[in-house]
């Protein structure tokens, strides 16, 4: 087991020192995220919960040694702490690895002495050694911009209705489809279910039978990333999909996290029967904890089959939030990425096509040449007053562009120094990176 002995980073002056984590660290660590982290005592105590799983339950990714922690020299208290959490995610089904900071906290009389930042450079040397090339997090705004990251990817977009929507059996009607507990036995089926729905996605995480394990059976039930999850079945006990949950109320009512149906069912069937059960459920965490219930909804990010299939039974929209993101080495990105890529210019009207692109960063870039339709090159290139490039985009903002989050014409709108000088460039920057819809939510 590790001890504190070995896992000693550096010393960070001032009487401070920065380690890594271990089990023991479970009891102090985990009061001090419920402390940095809660907004009422329910949420204090599943952050404490879900600390302690990282540290003292078998996760699929992470180990209880993946958690930064700067103490007082003399004391030993916590001051500050964060964590990584690693996965792996999909571009267009390329399968890459992910590094998530989590955790991020400093106690108020600690802030603004750059512990937070001694911590992120640590991860990203984590990051570098164990292969994860991109780094992602969700948070405040602004504030991790300075430490290389770009609001660059949709995060949890939601869509809410109300007593009013919720459609009601008619007199001596019985429902059609039923909503049990899932076993570790259906956790196949799940799996399966969602690999064929995250389809959809450009950019997915992927969720393997021990993930899937792990977030149904070995979680703490009262961790705050911990969910209810469901089987949704035909009276005749045949499997159809799989509904996720909180186990408490939100702040108006109950969410679906992941709403799923196998192919070849019908959403517009199937769905009045998950909308009664969020609703009655709602209920009943309402009577449990004393709070009202008054919405259901589904959090499937910009667009999901169950918006369309409800419409205006849907009327209240929570536009996604972003990702955070982080890709430090783009063209070794580009090029891990570059099947995928490929396959979009021979999808295209530019197939066969030749044409070295300049991208300009401005302060660096990126060369990429395309030869009879196939990416020979993509490596670094710097800018200057002589050769300007053929496109630009100020900071990292052509990340919003990698990651399909924003157009080309979206980013030329929104910033007066991202601009192109041919045609030509634009429609194929357009066909290397098009917008395109994700919705990933992350392993914790």
């Amino acid at each position: 087991m590790l001890t504190k002995r070995n896992i000693i980073l550096r010393d960070l002056g001032d009487g401070l020192s920065m380690r890594r984590s271990s089990a023991e660290d479970a009891d102090a660590l985990s009061e001090f995220n419920g402390m940095i982290h809660s907004e009422d005592e329910a949420d204090r105590l599943r952050l404490i919960a879900w600390t302690r799983d990282l540290l003292t339950r078998p996760h699929p990714t992470f180990h209880a040694d993946d958690f930064i922690l700067v103490e007082e020299s003399s004391s030993g208290r916590i001051v500050s702490s964060l964590n990584l959490i690693p996965q792996t995610w999909s571009y267009e089904g390329i399968e890459f690895g992910v590094g998530r900071p989590e955790l991020v906290g400093t106690l108020p009389e600690y802030r603004g002495r750059g512990l937070i930042r001694a911590q992120f450079e640590e991860i990203h040397k984590w990051c570098v050694a164990r292969g994860l090339p991109v780094q992602i997090i969700t948070g405040i705004p602004y504030f991790y911009r300075q430490f290389g990251y770009e609001m660059a990817l949709d995060f949890v977009g939601r869509r809410f209705g109300y007593e009013a929507n919720v459609p009601k059996l008619k007199d001596g009607e019985a429902e059609k489809y039923a909503v049990r507990p899932a076993s570790k036995t259906d956790l196949p089926f799940i799996s399966s279910v969602y690999d064929q729905a995250v389809q959809r996605h450009m950019v997915r995480c992927v969720r393997t039978l021990e993930i899937f394990e792990y977030e149904v059976t070995v979680q703490d039930v009262n961790a705050i990333n911990r969910f209810e999850t469901h089987v949704i079945e035909s009276a005749a006990g045949e499997p159809l999909g799989y509904l996720q949950h909180s186990n408490y109320l939100g702040q108006t009512g109950l969410t679906a996290i992941w709403y799923e149906l196998k192919p070849g069912v019908s959403w517009l069937d199937v769905t009045p029967s998950v909308i009664r059960y969020l609703w009655n459920k709602g209920q009943e965490y309402a009577r449990r904890g004393g709070k009202e219930c008054t919405s259901f909804g589904f959090m499937g990010g910009a667009d999901h089959p169950v918006y369309r299939a409800l419409g205006r039974d849907l009327p209240s929209v929570r536009e996604p939030y972003a990702y955070q993101v982080r890709v430090p080495d783009l063209p070794g990105f580009l090029n891990h990425i570059r099947p995928a890529l490929e396959k979009r210019l021979a999808g295209s009207i530019a197939i066969g096509h030749s044409r070295e692109i300049k991208v300009s960063f401005y302060r660096e870039g990126l060369r990429i040449v395309i030869e009879n339709g196939k990416l020979t090159t993509i490596e670094e290139w710097m800018p200057s007053p002589q050769e300007e490039g053929d496109i630009a985009f100020p900071d990292r903002t052509f990340l919003q562009m990698l990651f399909g989050y924003r157009s080309y014409d979206e980013l030329h709108a929104a910033f007066a120094d991202c601009w192109c000088n041919t045609e030509e460039v634009r429609v194929l920057m357009n066909i290397l990176f098009p917008k395109k819809l994700s919705d990933v939510y992350p392993i914790a």
